[in-house]
């Protein structure tokens, strides 16, 4: 862990006091029922709604393609088409069905094969290569688009290599909303350098442009009673790279809230800082963009019957500017009791402005905004339908 003084804390530092240029802030809110675009204002106070996209289709997620600003993909199921992808390239305005949508490879006939039931994740490629994006399904597989998203084919051998899908499990097993392969991250000083994570199934790295793969487990705890040697018994929720160094990755697990600071392959539990009456188990969480020591995270009630809901019904947010070695509750404008919100995986996220806004959804379908990094919020949406993922995006 990272103490002030490195240099590690004083580039987070340096990082926090620079002032961020203005941004103009879209929220990509995907939800069960379609797809919402909340464009706020220069002050980030007034919100105009551009929606319902693709109303009725489940949209798992949208997002923005950053070397363009105006490129976006959804990822939906439709009761028609079934599992798919859309591209805009004019920020909404009109859409286009993905000719190749995300698919597993034909298996011989007799054989038993798999369907996407929903591409999940959807992550842009390195910026020296436009056009190439990555997309995580459930059940999980991997796969990459060349072409901006229009078409889309299997990546790397994971989706059908006899050890992965052994620690996949089964569609039966995993998540109670199906098994899933999500954070895919690309490292921004190479793009051969790769991660993504498992629900279940563990987190994984490639050095080799997906050619082959490593498990990234050390440090990591599983539910009582299983076996953490074994990639199966991992369920990563969320992990994120700092933008400012890419050698710190935060994770929010099943089994708390950790971190890691390569070349350590080690993952050190940092939520075990949290007050112990909410505990580190959630699902998002979101990181600086400026500041490698600060991120934020939503805790969820992690009892043995796992409600997964906010604790005792009084949702907040916590934060840590030190890395993990403390945490503080920012509750102030959110609901103080009878409030039994989840927040899923995607469904916060942050701008880049200064101060950092910060944004989350909640399944009963409010979304919620903070215009100084957590310490006041306010509910900008009600009603929606439930919430699976909300981007924040900078367009053009």
């Amino acid at each position: 862990m990272a103490r002030s003084g490195t240099p590690r804390a004083r580039a987070g530092a340096r990082g926090k006091r620079a002032a961020a240029p203005a941004h103009r802030v879209v929220l990509l809110v995907a939800t069960r029922k379609g797809a919402w675009l909340y464009h706020g204002d220069a002050a980030r106070k007034a919100w105009r709604i551009d929606g319902p996209h693709f109303l009725g289709h489940v949209v798992s997620h949208v997002a923005l393609d950053p070397r363009d600003r105006r490129t976006l993909l959804a990822a939906a199921k439709t009761g028609h088409l079934g599992p798919t992808v859309f591209r805009s390239t004019d920020l909404g305005r009109t859409w286009k069905e993905a000719a190749r949508p995300p698919a597993f490879a034909r298996v011989p006939e007799g054989a038993q094969g798999r369907a996407v039931d929903h591409t999940f994740w959807l992550a842009p490629g390195h910026a020296s290569e436009p056009g190439v994006w990555y997309a995580g399904t459930s059940p999980q597989g991997l796969f990459r688009s060349e072409d901006d998203g229009v078409t889309w084919a299997p990546f790397s051998s994971i989706n059908d290599d006899p050890q992965y899908r052994k620690w996949m499990g089964t569609v039966q097993d995993g998540t109670p909303d199906g098994p899933k392969l999500h954070s895919i991250i690309v490292d921004p000083r190479d793009p051969a350098h790769l991660y993504f994570a498992m629900s279940g199934g563990g987190v994984h790295e490639s050095r080799d442009l997906g050619r082959t793969w490593q498990p990234l487990l050390d440090g990591l705890e599983v539910v009582e009673g299983f076996d953490r040697a074994d990639p199966t018994f991992h369920d990563p929720h969320c992990i994120r790279m700092c933008a400012t160094d890419p050698d710190r990755l935060y994770q929010q697990n099943h089994c708390g809230i950790y971190r890691i600071d390569r070349p350590s392959d080690t993952w050190v539990r940092i939520g075990g800082s949290m007050p112990k009456r909410v505990g580190d188990i959630g699902f998002p969480l979101v990181v600086h963009p400026r500041d490698a020591d600060t991120a934020w995270v939503f805790p969820m009630d992690g009892t043995s019957v796992w409600p997964r809901t906010s604790p005792d019904g009084a949702p907040a947010v916590y934060a840590t500017r030190n890395g993990g070695r403390t945490w503080q509750r920012l509750a102030a404008g959110l609901p103080e009791k009878q409030a039994w919100w989840t927040v899923k995986r995607q469904a916060m996220s942050a701008d880049g402005g200064d101060p950092v806004g910060l944004y989350f959804g909640t399944t009963s379908g409010e979304l919620w905004a903070s215009r100084d990094e957590g310490r006041g919020w306010t509910c900008i949406a009600r009603h929606l339908p439930e919430i699976y993922a909300v981007e924040a995006a900078e367009p053009a």
